[in-house]
């Protein structure tokens, strides 16, 4: 009986870097998009999370990889061995992106804020979660920092319990999961690019390399990289990416069965479906939703307004790192101020957390293909890479994700352009 707490210890320990990427992924605004599959097609987009899985899995980990070996995060690596133009077009993409992804978390935490406590306006939550944010990051040192964000993962298993607070039709479910539904019109295609770019988006790659390397560097491993840290960094990496997919098919699968039995099939924003569960599955289903919501714009916000940072800080090469205090790296954290004040402000230059999320997701979605084609070339590239390039299945795994997530740019491009 004494092994297994030493053994769950351990694996707890290992975990880090990974779980908080693939946990910062199911952020307000991943929450809203998934909200929006369920609440439109039932149970017809279950199995997405099944390819997702993977794929995700694959890009990530090589991420992770490149960080290990090379000791520095990805905009670092591309500075080094790629022409600055294609680092200056990520930039370019990268921080508008961000920026409006940040400013949709903030509205949708604001607004579940304002649920829970109507007398209170959900302009005051936004500006006190931003604040907070903006103290603890600032003044709290990176260990502290990563445990936070560690163990504000346990929010997420919110969102495993409440389907179980409903009756569900389980053989239904495994037949979703197993067996894929495709129905070729718009608006079906278009919450399924939709769910691609919210689950596979750039900022985690950056966010991945970065911390990883900085994992290394504080606990000074740099120098040793074998096979037991990348077997550790894999382990890290694969569960960070099965708990981000399984919360995201719970989420559509709470939405697919109580708000679309229920006849609720258009959900835009994050605070629309918390209230329209709580009729539906009952108080304790809408309050779980809703404190899961904070909880995860908490985890997320950090990691987005920190891998902007630490992109922005690596171009040019300004001291940098969340190990740091403020005055030894001012750059990088008015940089993460900068992006907090102005997603805060984004609502009031009359941008709506809707037209945010559709902007940020065109942006990740032509910049992923591109990103994703530069990690296969620098995860293969033996004179970055060493004895550490890609294996046959992460070239499978990486090129299908390359593919796949080309074909979701085009389509999305050509959804965007029959709109006008």
């Amino acid at each position: 009986m004494k092994k297994n707490p030493g053994k769950l210890l351990r694996f707890w320990k290992i975990l880090g870097p990974g779980l908080v990427t693939g946990a910062s992924d199911d952020d307000p605004s991943g929450i809203a998009t998934y909200s929006q599959a369920g609440a439109a097609y039932g149970l017809s987009t279950l199995w997405t999370a099944l390819i997702t899985f993977p794929l995700m899995a694959s890009i990530q980990e090589m991420c992770a990889r490149i960080g290990l070996v090379t000791s520095h995060g990805l905009a670092g690596t591309l500075k080094t061995n790629y022409s600055k133009p294609v680092l200056y077009l990520m930039l370019l993409f990268s921080f508008p992106a961000i920026v409006m992804n940040i400013g949709a978390d903030i509205a949708g935490m604001g607004a579940v804020g304002n649920l829970l406590f109507p007398s209170i306006h959900a302009t005051y939550f936004s500006i006190a979660f931003t604040m907070i944010l903006l103290v603890l990051i600032i003044y709290l040192p990176y260990q502290r920092i990563a445990s936070i964000l560690k163990y504000l993962c346990i929010f997420l298993l919110i969102y495993l319990v409440i389907p179980f607070l409903y009756k569900q039709d389980w053989l239904a479910v495994l037949k979703a999961t197993f067996v894929p539904t495709i129905r070729f019109d718009k608006n079906f295609i278009s919450i399924l690019v939709a769910i691609l770019g919210t689950t596979i988006s750039p900022y985690l790659f950056f966010w991945q390399a970065t911390m990883v390397s900085e994992d290394i560097k504080l606990k000074k491993k740099h120098l040793v990289v074998n096979k037991r840290i990348i077997h550790e960094m894999k382990q890290d990496v694969d569960f960070g990416m099965l708990f981000s997919n399984l919360v995201m098919f719970f989420i559509i699968l709470t939405t697919g069965t109580v708000l679309f039995n229920g006849g609720i099939h258009q959900i835009d924003t994050v605070e629309q479906a918390a209230q329209a569960l709580k009729p539906l599955a009952g108080n304790l289903a809408y309050l779980l939703f809703a404190v899961g919501v904070i909880g995860t714009g908490f985890l997320a916000i950090p990691v987005l307004s920190g891998s902007l940072s630490y992109i922005i800080t690596e171009t040019f090469g300004w001291e940098k790192g969340l190990d740091k205090k403020f005055n030894k790296a001012k750059a990088f954290y008015v940089i993460i101020a900068i992006s907090l004040i102005l997603g805060l402000l984004m609502h009031y230059i009359g941008l709506s957390p809707i037209k945010a999320l559709i902007y940020s997701a065109i942006l990740y979605g032509l910049t992923a293909p591109v990103l994703i084609a530069i990690i296969l070339h620098i995860s293969n590239n033996k004179k970055i890479m060493g004895n550490y390039t890609n294996g046959k299945i992460s070239n499978i795994l990486g090129f299908a994700t390359l593919v796949l997530m080309t074909v979701a740019a085009v389509v999305m491009v050509y959804m965007q352009i029959s709109d006008f």
